[in-house]
């Protein structure tokens, strides 16, 4: 028995445009998992993430939905045909300013997108998995989940909330079926990252800390994603999942 396979399960994955949640629906994908992908700004037809899941023979929905707008969430929850087996957390936003400077509009978008909206899909979703007994629900955590960052006080607050919300979920539900875990990804290329890796200061500063010596890749994340969403994971509850080059481990 293959408890990898996820032929026959569909998974909801937010974020899925572009980098880690692209990776990560992919991975989904490969493994045997029909993909409804969420984003902002994703194409309803035509979008990258859709070509790669749909060329690997799985079926792909995709859904434009703004986080940052509580009423639009509960709309895309309400156009929702069928209750995923594993929903994917991972749409976000960072603003970047010293704390000092921070101003309201900043802190609320963070924020409403990185755990106002995390919560409530999650609890919609979550109740339809607990009546049906079976779920995965992964949050993508970060590494301000344990550290306060610079400059990004809404960010580390969001992300630290994200973590307390995966133990929390799971201290609930893993009695009823349902696995709630989180993955906190390092300093990753991705668009997040464009700022700090074109400064050179940071960017070495950064470098120099992370004992596998690179920025992570995407690609990085379908292993760990794949593993939760699967029935290798089904006694890890409330963990969250550090994939940072080590750099936890300094």
């Amino acid at each position: 028995m293959n408890l990898f396979d996820l032929s026959g399960k569909t998974a909801l994955v937010t974020g899925c445009k572009r980098g880690i949640g692209f990776a990560m629906a992919e991975g989904l994908a490969k493994a045997g998992a029909d993909i409804i992908g969420v984003s902002a700004s994703l194409e309803t037809e035509g979008s990258a993430i859709g070509e790669a899941v749909t060329a690997l023979g799985r079926r792909f929905t995709a859904h434009q939905c703004d986080f940052s707008d509580r009423a639009a969430i509960y709309d895309f929850v309400g156009k929702l045909d069928v209750t995923p087996d594993i929903l994917v957390n991972n749409a976000g936003t960072i603003l970047r300013k010293p704390a000092a400077e921070h101003p309201d509009d900043y802190w609320d978008k963070v924020i409403e997108v990185n755990l106002n909206a995390q919560f409530v899909l999650s609890r919609e979703i979550g109740a339809k998995m607990i009546k049906r007994g079976s779920g995965k629900i992964i949050f993508t955590a970060s590494l301000l989940t344990f550290q306060g960052g610079i400059t990004v006080p809404g960010y580390a607050a969001s992300k630290g909330g994200i973590g307390q919300l995966t133990k929390a979920l799971a201290n609930e539900w893993a009695s009823k079926g349902v696995n709630v875990n989180a993955i906190a990804p390092g300093y990753i290329a991705t668009d997040n990252t464009e700022a700090l890796r074109n400064d050179p200061v940071r960017s070495e500063q950064i470098l120099a800390r992370i004992p596998a010596g690179r920025w992570g890749d995407p690609q990085d994340f379908v292993g760990p994603t794949v593993f939760l969403a699967s029935d290798a994971a089904g006694y890890v509850h409330g963990e969250t999942l550090v994939v940072d080059g080590g750099w936890m481990g300094r």
